[in-house]
């Protein structure tokens, strides 16, 4: 049984699941999490309900699968540079201004939504939260081997909050988007120094 549905789950090719995604994240910001439904989706992306279902297994699962793949190619694991500053540069610049405002506007439309739907909190927690946190320790763990941040640093284990409190304070605080410049300039003046890193 279990091979029949791998079998069933494997029939969407990787082009017409990215396809996918791109409807569920234009639907999200159109119409944002609680009004989005399964049906909605079936029907902008011409696909059978049943086969969301049996991929998916629901929205919450769908709709956390595909902000993580809307992520900029690449993970921060994969990441290296040579250099803590030289990493979440790179981090960085892999979204342009435009992509930053659109994923921050998604990320507008989802905060209440994650804290009101226990399902999607848990999918986020699984898809995006705890590879997320995976990965910059991974890089941080690199940081430490070439010497660059002491292993004992407290503020290694706040460097996710500090870099989307960022990018979420930004339009807050400020009336603006988050830009490139905005987040390179937070990341020598904030990240860097509580990490004991010096900044050219």
């Amino acid at each position: 049984m279990s091979e029949i549905a791998t079998a069933r789950r494997s029939r969407i090719t990787p082009e017409r699941q990215a396809e996918l995604y791109e409807a569920v994240l234009d639907l999200l910001r159109e119409v944002g999490y609680d009004a989005l439904t399964m049906d909605a989706v079936a029907a902008r992306t011409r696909s059978s309900k049943a086969t969301l279902y049996r991929q998916w297994g629901g929205k919450a699962e769908l709709v956390a699968k595909a902000v993580r793949h809307n992520k900029p190619g690449g993970t921060a694991a994969a990441v290296d540079t040579g250099s803590i500053r030289g990493d979440l540069q790179a981090l960085t610049l892999r979204s342009d201004d435009c992509e930053l405002e659109q994923n921050s506007a998604l990320l507008r439309a989802l905060a209440m939504a994650v804290h009101s739907n226990p399902d999607l909190l848990q999918a986020f927690r699984e898809h995006l939260i705890e590879p997320e946190m995976a990965e910059f320790r991974s890089m941080l763990q690199r940081a430490v081997d070439r010497g660059e941040v002491r292993a004992d640093n407290p503020a290694m284990g706040y460097i996710v909050h500090m870099m989307i409190g960022a990018f979420a304070a930004r339009t807050l605080i400020d009336e603006q988007p988050p830009t490139q410049a905005f987040l390179l300039s937070y990341i020598d003046a904030v990240v860097l120094p509580a990490l004991g890193v010096s900044t050219p």
